[in-house]
């Protein structure tokens, strides 16, 4: 190491510790974060359905992006349910050493790409399509944009080609909410997400973050098959699923739905295992609190 790349790294060092003693919480920076494994899954912040009786006037709004959670431990990257993403090492030079959450994202409607690109086994060139796009600064002080400020500062001096911040808009009301969905929807967005910008970090789901779509969507897995019939016949009619986070009923069980709306041909000769976890969307409950119209939507990634 010559003389000049010395100091660079002596500068850098230095900056570090000036950096994080003057935001006055060097610990929050530099804290051990937990083992993470799949026993063990980062502790997140999730989003609850918006269904529009919620009081948001002043909250912000960003942007749901169609890509993988992705968790940044200050060491390596996660998946929400505690896998190791297999990232270049060039992709994540100068991320910060503390935690950030948010998403690894190609493109709107681009999510089946992402998801051959993140789980193939030797991970190359195609990573440099991907941008992680950071909505968290996990267990940082103050409210959201307090959070997210730490890492701005951070970036100002060590820049990351791959790593980029969400913009976080206020809204006005919920007309300004439905306007904004309106027009993400039109390009060719997913949706939006509601937060309250004045709530310190928690993981878990509250009455302070919210998803905003036109469809609503839920995970089932997957404990069975229909045969199909008809044109379909020697292929799966549908997929019998075990549904997750819903409540029981004095009318249903709560657990049970059959999934054949959105299978493609191909996802019919050769469905989802046993125990997959996936995806689907629905309009509302029916009057027993079952999903309503459940179409399939793609498997969730591990």
């Amino acid at each position: 190491m010559n003389v000049k790349m010395k100091a660079d790294a002596f500068i850098n060092i230095v900056f570090l510790l000036v950096f994080f003693y003057s935001l006055s919480f060097p610990v929050a920076a530099f804290q051990e974060v937990a083992v993470i494994n799949k026993m063990n899954p980062p502790q997140l912040v999730l989003l609850r359905a918006y269904d529009g009786s919620q009081d948001i006037e002043g909250w912000l709004v960003s942007e749901k992006l169609d890509g993988i959670r992705a968790y940044w431990d200050g060491r390596a990257l996660w998946s929400r349910s505690g896998n190791r993403l297999n990232a270049p090492v060039w992709f994540t030079e100068n991320f910060p050493p503390f935690e950030v959450d948010g998403e690894l994202w190609l493109k709107r409607n681009a999510f089946s790409k992402t998801v051959s690109i993140v789980q193939k086994k030797e991970a190359g060139d195609d990573w440099r399509q991907l941008t992680l796009q950071i909505f968290e600064v996990p267990n940082q002080p103050g409210g959201l944009l307090d959070r997210l400020h730490v890492l701005e500062l951070y970036l100002e001096r060590f820049p990351a080609t791959y790593l980029r911040i969400i913009d976080q808009v206020k809204v006005l009301n919920r007309a300004d909410v439905n306007a904004r969905l309106k027009h993400i929807i039109a390009s060719g967005g997913e949706g939006l997400v509601l937060r309250n910008p004045e709530i310190p970090y928690y993981s878990g789901r509250s009455g302070n973050a919210f998803k905003v779509k036109q469809k609503q969507d839920a995970e089932c897995i997957v404990v069975g098959y229909t045969e199909g019939k008809g044109k379909y016949l020697g292929m799966t009619g549908a997929l019998k699923c075990e549904l997750v986070g819903f409540r029981k009923s004095p009318n249903n069980d709560g657990r049970l739905i059959k999934l054949g709306s959105g299978l493609s041909d191909a996802l019919r000769k050769i469905p989802p295992v046993i125990g997959a976890k996936v995806t689907f969307q629905y309009m509302g409950l029916t009057s027993t609190g079952l999903p309503r119209f459940p179409v399939y939507l793609r498997v969730r990634p591990k």
